[in-house]
């Protein structure tokens, strides 16, 4: 269930690797993938787990960079984007077009989907791939709330380079960020984000702040040629029996199984993982899918406890206008720990690393949020 990153890239994996298994892929929508850019570095995904990115990539770019207050920063690892409107063109053209459903789910078990107007599937397995609809059960969590939008900039944008995060933008109401991907010498992706503790996102505001910085690159002249919008879960600390009971025997992938990143909220590198573990484990009874599932995610959970306690040091260390330090601090180091940080594959030296240095927050209030509960 759910045509997005995370259950297409799995309905992907399972065709390629175990074609003799028949797979179903439901979704609400009638377009799969929703209405996203999703990005990667290189570096984030196995080289023989690249197949099931490569068809969705509409942009590559050879190096990206960093805009701080203090540090600028241009980086060699390479950075690509894909769009859901290319994931669901090249997915349908390699999926069974009658095994892709289009519906609202009412209930699944390990075995059945029920949908609305009585129509019930049954399979061998179920895998819950459908994200978050509300806050997620016990976690504690911040947000990242976005506005994004293609612009096509009369003239040309001058561009070259994306830029990952542009932190030279006010911070008066915390960590705030704008992300700019140049798809080519006219349109350039522009994507405002900020992290906060409530979920509500003033879309409208946004918008304007995107208009704003616009004009302060000189595009005064331009059209919004695709607009999107996100709140994620930024996840602090929280319980994960809670999270995900062990009586509940449903299999699940994606955000919805917490296969992200605590802190950045990146889904790209663990859907592509568990798409490739899915592949490899198939077939199997639905709740013994259910068991392996939530054994992959706990695992997960245990290594990314210090994430956790980034984030919350992101939001407790430091009054709202300096959170950005914090992400200063971090881009002045290494570049192979940046990228293994985003790859959510750090090692003990890697946070050590981290830790190491004149704090970029108060003591005090640092150690009180690393030590709060993971």
């Amino acid at each position: 269930m759910g045509g997005g990153l995370a259950g297409g890239l799995c309905a992907l994996a399972l065709k390629h690797r175990r074609p003799e298994l028949s797979v179903t892929l439901v979704d609400r929508e009638d377009a799969l993938g929703g209405n996203h850019v999703w990005s990667f570095f290189d570096s984030d995904i196995a080289p023989e787990d690249r197949h099931l990115v490569n068809p969705f990539v509409v942009q590559r770019w050879v190096c990206n960079a960093v805009r701080f207050p203090k540090i600028k920063r241009t980086f060699d690892t390479a950075y690509n984007s894909m769009t859901s409107e290319r994931f669901d063109r090249e997915l349908r053209a390699r999926l069974d077009p009658e095994r892709i459903v289009a519906g609202n789910i009412i209930n699944a078990t390990p075995t059945t989907v029920r949908m609305a107007g009585g129509v019930q599937l049954e399979a061998a397995a179920v895998l819950d791939a459908r994200g978050f609809t509300e806050p997620p059960r016990g976690l504690k969590c911040g947000w990242q709330k976005f506005v994004g939008q293609m612009l096509e900039v009369e003239g040309g944008h001058g561009l070259t380079v994306p830029i990952i995060m542009d932190a030279t933008v006010d911070q008066s109401e915390g960590y705030r960020f704008v992300y700019c991907l140049p798809f080519d010498d006219r349109r350039v992706f522009v994507e405002d984000t900020y992290y906060q503790k409530d979920r509500e996102l003033d879309q409208r505001r946004l918008s304007q702040r995107i208009a704003d910085y616009a004009a302060a690159q000189g595009w005064h002249h331009h059209r919004i040629v695709h607009e999107e919008t996100g709140v994620l879960p930024v996840v602090m600390s929280g319980d994960f029996d809670t999270f995900w009971p062990q009586r509940d025997t449903l299999a699940r992938a994606g955000t919805r199984g917490g296969f992200f990143h605590p802190l950045t909220s990146y889904s790209v590198p663990e859907a592509v993982r568990f798409a490739a573990w899915l592949a490899e484990a198939m077939p199997m009874p639905g709740a013994e899918l259910g068991s392996a599932t939530r054994r992959r995610a706990e695992e997960i959970w245990k290594r990314t406890a210090f994430d956790r306690g980034l984030a919350r040091m992101l939001f407790d260390a430091a009054d709202p206008p300096h959170r950005y330090r914090i992400m200063e601090h971090f881009y002045r180091l290494p570049a192979g720990l940046i990228e293994r940080f985003y790859a959510g594959r750090s090692t003990t030296i890697d946070r050590a690393r981290i830790l190491i240095g004149k704090p970029p927050a108060s003591i005090p209030r640092a150690i009180r949020a690393l030590r709060g509960s993971a």
